[in-house]
């Protein structure tokens, strides 16, 4: 896949209207309906001030939750309007439709320098179908479409590649980041590279781990899929998350790698419990002599301090998903070591996004990472290799 693509920079703006695709899907308070965290608005506002400062009139747009297709006036971008006005200083226009009376006729008086948006894209039904109709009247309303939500690029819906067909087509700030790091990161990565791959299931990290033998030097495997590769050496696991159907496929990767000359790193130790609970009994154990009735929770000390030692030694490391059930704190620490040696690595670190990015930012390593990616699906998918329609569809630089 081609990741060099033209950006918002490429494009000329001035005086045109831009349909901008921003990711306002923002956590809400159920009670009081309150922006709990305006962290993906913020992101957002390099490319919105940009294309304001060059002329633009644009024309903003977004999901928020899953109403699929129902207009839920408890998921309404209503807010993020009222946040985006404060964080700019200037009047945000709220469209009460997508592509009805109000929007076109508040899109076709818009004027350079003014930004408006559109009410939740997912009240209609056509936008996660990726209807062409509903693409073409969403374009109908702009001359330049700016895609910036680097977290729905994997998904072929009208707004994050139906528009392209009708309108030309580049990357935003955010976009363009995400493409510039972790496409170098893939495709010409400074070396030693280390990826630490966790989270619990193994089916959804099947493409990444064939995808990354076949690029780094080491690869790291932890979380709750990491017992199905325990179990692929002959060991006993437990009670512990177990894919049974995958476990020839853990042999075939180990296998693989061993051609390859990847190291392939395991646990060597592991933190069990007897039952699935924050305050469970907890001991650290061999990988190889978990009990029958005790389920591994966590990476033990040892191998936090294997992984910590491939990490120290890296050039370019990526994590995706967490090393146990970091959610509760007693199983945290392997997670937390992780996090705490990417931070204290001089290494090119990228956080795929999802629960490694919420283990750094609630730990407070976020400012010590290179890059954390937007796109917790989207980080995923690009390091399976995979096209992602929503940049694909871009201009190629």
């Amino acid at each position: 896949m081609n990741y060099n693509k033209k950006s918002v920079k490429d494009a000329d703006v001035q005086g045109k209207k831009v349909l901008l695709r921003c990711d306002f899907n923002v956590p809400l308070d159920k009670k009081t309906g309150e922006i709990t965290s305006d962290k993906r608005i913020v992101a957002a506002l390099p490319t919105i001030q940009y294309l304001l400062e060059n002329g633009a009139a644009v024309i903003a747009c977004s999901h928020l939750g899953k109403p699929k297709g129902e207009w839920k006036p408890e998921l309404s971008l209503a807010p993020v309007a009222k946040r985006l006005t404060e964080l700019l200083g200037k009047d945000v226009i709220f469209a009460k439709d997508i592509i009805g009376e109000d929007a076109k006729a508040k899109a076709a008086a818009l004027q350079p320098g003014e930004l408006m948006l559109l009410e939740n894209l997912r009240y209609d039904i056509r936008e996660e179908k990726n209807g062409a109709d509903f693409a073409e009247e969403l374009a109908s309303m702009a001359e330049v479409f700016v895609s910036d939500a680097f977290g729905t690029v994997h998904r072929a819906h009208a707004s994050t590649a139906g528009v392209a067909a009708f309108l030309p087509a580049y990357s935003g700030f955010l976009v363009q980041k995400e493409l510039d790091i972790m496409g170098t990161a893939l495709n010409d990565p400074k070396r030693p590279f280390v990826a630490v791959l966790g989270g619990a299931k193994v089916e959804s990290k099947i493409g990444v781990i064939n995808n990354l033998l076949e690029k780094a030097d080491t690869i790291i495997i932890g979380g709750g899929m990491a017992y199905t590769f325990l179990a692929a050496k002959g060991y006993g696991v437990g009670t512990s998350l177990l894919d049974p159907e995958r476990i020839d496929y853990a042999k075939d990767m180990m296998a693989k790698a061993a051609e390859k000359g990847v190291n392939f790193l395991l646990s060597e130790d592991v933190v069990i419990a007897p039952e699935f609970d924050a305050d469970a009994e907890c001991k650290v154990v061999e990988a190889d002599q978990i009990p029958d009735d005790w389920m591994g929770m966590d990476i033990g000390p040892k191998s936090v301090e294997k992984f910590a030692e491939a990490i120290k030694s890296a050039a370019t490391v990526v994590w995706n998903g967490p090393m146990g059930v970091f959610e509760f704190d007693k199983f945290a620490k392997g997670t937390e070591a992780m996090a705490k040696a990417l931070a204290e690595s001089n290494a090119i670190t990228i956080v795929g996004g999802g629960d490694s990015a919420a283990a750094v930012e609630k730990l407070g390593y976020a400012d010590k990472m290179t890059h954390i990616s937007t796109g917790g699906g989207a980080s995923l998918e690009f390091l399976e290799g995979k096209e992602l329609p929503g940049v694909a569809c871009l201009l190629d630089a």
